[in-house]
């Protein structure tokens, strides 16, 4: 049988995936608007603008619903760029009102994102910063899931997007919003990504967009030292710290983070912090295990850590998932625990758990997708 070989020297490359004009601040737009050769550049300032009230005040998907624009640069956008939202995998609601989306942006890439009622002014969104996490902290059931990436400042920005979908709150309002604040407190650390959590805060951030204001939007870490002020310098948002012991010996196996930045490294770069004091206090995570941290003693000490430092100290009873090691501190226990810091001069709500029946409470986080090894998707791939 005569062999045939094919010329495929014609052929045409494949053509990039168009980019997402949602995820780009307002400079990266601009540039974009000018290299697809649509718009000139003494044009392109008002141009970025007149779209960008379309995309993060409107909430537009489609190009051809901007009525302003003219209608052959509509069809030019349409062919250069999309405003696509990413695949809402799963969505459920919680008894308490709480709704939890599994979003994925690319193939293997998913990740939640949690919005919870009467938190903050209306209600807060909880967004993920990276697929997976690198910190393995032993309470938290993200920790469990390896990094796979950090997420892009358009898929961090695709997390509100559809919340704001689904809430049905487009155009972006001032008054009577339900999704008031924003917390990065999803899958991931923040501060491992900080230049594209900067972009996605500076976007959400924008009055002419979707306009929550800086002072509602919380980023928390686990105690990244070196990226800590300089996170306040990019941001200028609210810092909360995932902290949960009051010594090193015991944080160490809680944040296992600390063996490398310990508790007095991380206070003195929370004290540098750009912008605390009284009026912009920063936030301490304890999560209230029994028999771990939970003693009057720890209470004590924890008052004692936090001296010269504008902070209020929120207590998270523990969220349990499947196979965790540790057990929720009873009610009373943390009740004493609040009254103690309480005394010592420092705010200490109890967070209510929400959204504990659908696995989408602080600490249970975790999407389907797990890190696979190159020579695992090799095998799996079909043979050539």
């Amino acid at each position: 049988m005569a062999s045939v070989t094919l010329d495929l020297s014609s052929a045409s490359p494949a053509r990039p995936a168009p980019v997402n004009l949602s995820g780009l601040t307002r400079t990266e737009l601009q540039a974009a608007l000018v290299a697809s050769g649509l718009t000139p550049p003494d044009k392109a300032r008002m141009r970025a603008s007149q779209l960008w009230r379309w995309i993060h005040h409107f909430g537009v998907t489609d190009f051809a619903a901007m009525t302003d624009v003219a209608k052959d640069l509509r069809s030019g956008l349409a062919e250069h760029f999309t405003l696509a939202r990413p695949e809402v995998v799963e969505r459920q609601i919680s008894k308490d009102g709480s709704r939890k989306w599994l979003i994925r942006t690319a193939p293997g890439i998913e990740i939640e994102t949690v919005y919870i009622p009467d938190v903050g002014r209306a209600g807060a969104l909880c967004v993920s910063s990276q697929v997976g996490c690198t910190l393995n902290c032993t309470f938290c059931h993200t920790g469990t899931q390896p990094l796979v990436r950090n997420l892009t400042a358009a898929e961090i920005i695709a997390q509100v997007q559809v919340a704001r979908d689904d809430l049905e709150e487009w155009p972006s309002p001032r008054e009577e919003r339900r999704l008031s604040n924003v917390v990065f407190m999803g899958m991931g650390e923040p501060l491992y990504n900080l230049e594209n959590v900067a972009a996605a805060i500076d976007i959400i951030a924008d009055g002419e967009g979707i306009a929550i204001s800086r002072r509602r939007i919380t980023v928390s870490t686990s105690g990244v030292v070196p990226e800590i002020p300089r996170a306040g310098a990019l941001t200028q948002a609210m810092l909360a710290i995932s902290l949960h012991a009051t010594n090193d010996e015991l944080r160490n196996t809680l944040v296992p983070l600390n063996k490398r930045y310990p508790i007095a490294e991380l206070l003195d770069a929370i004290r540098a912090y750009p912008g605390l004091s009284n009026a912009r206090r920063v936030t301490f995570e304890y999560v209230m295990l029994k028999g771990i941290n939970d003693s009057p003693e720890e209470a004590r000490r924890l008052v004692q850590l936090m001296k010269g430092i504008p902070a209020k100290i929120n207590l998270i009873p523990f969220n349990p998932w499947p196979g965790a090691p540790y057990e929720c501190s009873d009610w009373a226990t943390i009740e004493r625990f609040a009254s103690i810091l309480n005394r010592g001069g420092y705010a200490s709500p109890i967070r209510t758990p929400r959204g504990r029946d659908i696995l989408a409470a602080c600490g249970q986080l975790k999407s389907e997708s797990e890190k696979v090894r190159a020579s695992v998707r090799r095998a799996q791939a079909p043979a050539a």
